[in-house]
């Protein structure tokens, strides 16, 4: 039993290691998403819609130009499982056209049409961290009720600007599922032993 509890205090802390390395990475987030899950992830769009300058929500400076709000999950291609939660606030202004005219379809996940579009940025993490789910707020500290399913966890967090020149194009924030681990682990048991 010993050994047991053990493996589960070592599987805790390797699960914690991996989840901390996601938070602080400012590099491309669904690369290191898909390399967690073992399979490709696709973009499911829930809600983008322009934000009228004037919006109360809107806590920054405008100038004119249009500003996108875009909230989306990334699910596994095979597993259908739901890696992240993500709100996006993207100021036209400051995006690269080909990038902004793709998120305006709705299509691709920013960092997919980044990639396809050779588009590269700079990301600074500005907030990251663990919250219980009835925390989750989004980019406007309202609440919002998170796309996950079976959370018994405190759920992460990273929130980062992307730069595409000296002002920030796009403010992300991501929530990522706090069992990615756990579930990648069940599916190479299930390969392994076939079920």
């Amino acid at each position: 039993m010993k050994d047991s509890q053990s493996e589960q205090n070592a599987s805790k802390i390797l699960q914690a290691i991996i989840l901390d390395l996601l938070l602080v990475t400012d590099g491309r987030t669904t690369d290191f998403l898909e390399i967690l899950l073992n399979e490709k992830v696709k973009v499911q769009v829930i809600r983008q819609e322009q934000i009228n300058e004037d919006d109360p929500k809107l806590l920054i400076e405008t100038s004119g130009a249009p500003y996108y709000i875009r909230e989306s999950v990334l699910i596994g291609e095979k597993s259908g499982f739901v890696v992240s939660h993500n709100i996006a606030l993207v100021y036209a202004k400051h995006v690269p056209p080909a990038l902004f005219k793709s998120i305006a379809q709705q299509k691709k996940g920013i960092g997919k049409a980044m990639s396809s579009l050779g588009i590269r940025s700079f990301r600074k993490v500005t907030d990251a961290g663990f919250v219980n789910e009835e925390e989750a707020v989004d980019l406007f500290q309202q609440q919002m009720k998170l796309h996950f399913s079976d959370i018994d966890e405190k759920v992460p967090y990273k929130r980062y600007g992307m730069y595409f020149g000296r002002e920030p194009g796009i403010e992300m924030l991501e929530y990522f599922h706090p069992n990615i681990i756990e579930h990648r682990v069940l599916q190479e048991f299930k390969e392994e032993t076939g079920d």
